[in-house]
C-alpha cells in the first residue's frame, strides 16, 4: 500500500484525473489533451503533492499524455483488461476514482514502458517495415506492366531491379525498344543471355506503359530514399 498521495488518470477524448490520499480530499478534474492543458495538469498534480500515477492505457490516446507525465511523476501504466470495476453505471469519474483507489491500494500491476529512445525505435522500424511492404508492391506493379506489354524481362533476370535491369526499364522509358539495343546493356554474367534477352524483350509497349513505368520509378527512388533516411536514423538511435 502506498503511503503517497497518488493520482489517477481515465483517458479518452479528455484526461480525467483523481487525486486519493492521506489527509487530502479526494478530488477529479477533467483536462482537454492539447498540450496547454496536460501542463495545468502537472501543476494542478504538483500542487496537490502528486507522487505516483496510475494510467489506463487506451488506444495510443496514452502516449502523448505519458511522454509529459513521466518528467514529473513515477507512472504506471495499467492494461485496461486487468482493472475490474465495480458493478453499476461506468462514468469517467467512476473509472478514474476506481484506479486511483487501486492504486493506493497497491493492486495495479504495472505494463512494461520501455525507455524513451527504444519507443521511438519501435515507431522508426514499424513505419521502416510499412514503407519496404509499399515498395515491394510498386515492384510488382512494375513488372505486370512490363508483362502487359509482352515484355518478359523477369523469365532471364532473376533480379528485375539489378544494373541491367534498371538499365533496360529506363531505356523503356525513355522510348527506345529495339530488342538488340536493348540486349545490348547486359551486364556481367548477363551478356552470355543475350539471345535470351532478345526474346524476352520483343514486346508491345505502348506510350502508356511507358508513362506508368516512369511513375512506378519514381515511387520505387521515393521510398528507396525515404528507406535509406529510416535506416540511418535507426542507426543512430540504436546507438543511444
Amino acid at each position: 500500500m502506498l503511503n503517497e498521495v497518488v493520482a489517477s488518470m481515465f483517458i479518452k477524448k479528455t484526461v480525467v484525473a483523481s487525486i486519493i490520499g492521506k489527509d487530502i480530499e479526494e478530488q477529479t478534474k477533467t483536462f482537454g489533451t492539447f498540450s496547454d492543458d496536460l501542463y495545468q495538469l502537472v501543476g494542478w498534480l504538483q500542487n496537490n503533492g502528486i507522487t505516483h500515477i496510475a494510467m489506463e492505457s487506451t488506444g495510443v490516446y496514452w502516449k502523448p499524455i505519458y511522454s509529459i507525465l513521466e518528467d514529473f511523476f513515477k507512472i504506471i501504466l495499467v492494461n485496461a483488461r486487468h482493472i475490474k470495476n465495480v458493478p453499476g453505471h461506468k462514468t469517467d469519474k467512476k473509472d478514474s476514482e476506481w484506479i486511483a483507489k487501486l492504486l493506493m491500494s497497491g493492486l495495479l500491476k504495472a505494463s512494461f514502458v520501455p525507455p524513451q529512445h527504444i519507443r521511438e525505435l519501435r515507431t522508426l522500424h514499424r513505419h521502416h517495415r510499412k514503407l519496404v511492404g509499399q515498395r515491394t508492391s510498386e515492384k510488382n506493379r512494375l513488372q505486370n506492366i512490363l508483362e502487359d506489354a509482352n515484355i518478359k524481362l523477369g523469365s532471364v533476370i532473376t533480379d528485375v531491379f539489378g544494373a541491367t535491369g534498371k538499365a533496360i526499364i529506363k531505356a523503356l522509358i525513355n522510348g527506345i525498344v529495339d530488342p538488340v539495343q536493348l540486349s545490348d546493356m547486359a551486364k556481367g554474367s548477363l551478356k552470355r543471355k543475350k539471345d535470351d534477352l532478345k526474346k524476352a524483350l520483343t514486346g508491345k509497349i505502348t506510350e502508356h506503359h511507358r508513362f506508368m513505368l516512369s511513375c512506378i520509378v519514381n515511387t520505387i527512388n521515393h521510398l528507396n530514399d525515404q528507406i535509406a533516411l529510416l535506416e540511418a536514423r535507426m542507426e543512430t538511435t540504436h546507438k543511444v
